[in-house]
């Protein structure tokens, strides 16, 4: 059996996934710049993010042979009532588990729940170098966002300051599908159907 051949499942994530996710989590924040948090939540911390988000958007995460591989969310984009159609994208997967696709599979299943909640518009922001060979932060996730069909919306410099240098902050949108001259209302995550839950995941 080939790597490529071991199988990759989405479920909705729950509070008791903690752990697991920030032992995906931990790598990122100690040897990297890709989040510009300082120090590891604890899986308390964790729990609250997970539940926080499950009251209006949806917390995905990937199973490897039934083994939590990695996980993805989205978040309202900013707090005014204007803000309701734009959602920001967050996405970690365990270092072992990248080149199996996961990064995509969690994608499209959260484009499919944004659709499905009338959200317009996604929105990442992703850590930048000006060193290509800096040693904390590869490119690979302005790569990944634009192979997806995101493009390059703004670029914040020296707005983080992590490992003793300072980082610039890449801003990437898309647009789901056809913009609406008048949006239907924002559905929060929990209002969606079991129906609409399998099919966004991709169930049968």
């Amino acid at each position: 059996q080939t790597v490529k051949k071991r199988k990759v499942t989405l479920r909705i994530a729950v509070p008791d996934d903690a752990g697991a996710l920030v032992a995906i989590y931990a790598p990122y924040v100690l040897n990297t710049a890709v989040t510009y948090e300082y120090e590891v939540p604890s899986a308390g911390e964790f729990r609250r993010r997970i539940v926080h988000t499950l009251e209006n958007y949806p917390y995905v995460v990937a199973e490897v042979d039934g083994e939590i591989a990695g996980y993805a969310y989205t978040g309202r984009l900013g707090v005014r009532a204007a803000f309701a159609w734009a959602a920001e994208t967050s996405i970690y997967i365990r270092e072992d588990m990248h080149g199996l696709g996961i990064g995509r599979k969690l994608y499209d299943a959260l484009e499919k729940f944004s659709q499905v909640q009338h959200i317009v518009t996604l929105h990442s922001a992703i850590a930048w170098s000006e060193d290509e060979n800096d040693p904390r932060l590869t490119r690979g996730s302005t790569a990944f966002h634009r192979h997806l069909g995101f493009t390059e919306t703004a670029h914040f410099k020296h707005c983080g300051y992590k490992f003793d240098r300072w980082y610039d902050l890449l801003w990437m949108e898309k647009t789901l599908g056809v913009l609406p001259e008048r949006p239907e209302p924002f559905r929060p995550f929990p209002t969606l159907t079991a129906e609409e839950y399998r099919a966004c995941l991709g169930e049968k």
